[in-house]
């Protein structure tokens, strides 16, 4: 009776393991993770499927005697999609890596983007941020390097038209 307690604790374990590790700024660390989760997730459903019995096939054992064979499908599928998502990370990184040399989450430009134009009011809620004219150097600049008011809506705010 003592094998469901520990493997739950077990459990607990990984689970506890693998969102700390998801929860981190390095891709590695978030495929770790995923790959923790998994696992976790694989002994939660042969601890739920029950106690150990005979193959499932039928004519070899009574039915009586045979393990479950849905948890053996299930855990056979959990595995598939960790590895689909497993893969599907290691693309990320290998593409992150290639681009910057390092796998780290970054702030990125389009992030400090938006944030801007929430200052200034240009948008009310992130949901209606309209990306299309993001891409002039003075939209993704850091916001350090900014030293006054932005230059097009001062030339509006002369005129009396308003700002694209």
């Amino acid at each position: 009776m003592s094998s469901p307690i520990v493997l739950l604790a077990l459990v607990g374990v990984l689970y506890t393991a693998g969102v700390y590790l998801l929860l981190e700024r390095s891709l590695t660390r978030v495929l770790l993770g995923v790959l923790v989760l998994g696992n976790a997730t694989n002994v939660l459903v042969i601890v739920a499927g029950g106690p150990t019995g005979a193959a499932p096939l039928v004519g070899r054992a009574p039915e009586e005697t045979m393990s479950d064979a849905l948890v053996q499908a299930l855990v056979l599928t959990a595995i598939v999609i960790t590895l689909g998502v497993s893969a599907f990370l290691l693309a990320l990184i290998h593409r992150a890596w290639t681009l910057d040399r390092e796998d780290d989450l970054t702030e990125d430009a389009e992030d400090r983007s938006v944030r801007r134009r929430l200052a200034r009011g240009e948008q009310e809620d992130e949901e209606e941020l309209d990306t299309t004219g993001c891409e002039t150097v003075g939209d993704t600049d850091p916001e350090d390097t900014e030293t006054g008011p932005d230059p097009v809506r001062a030339a509006a705010g002369a005129t009396g038209e308003d700002a694209p």
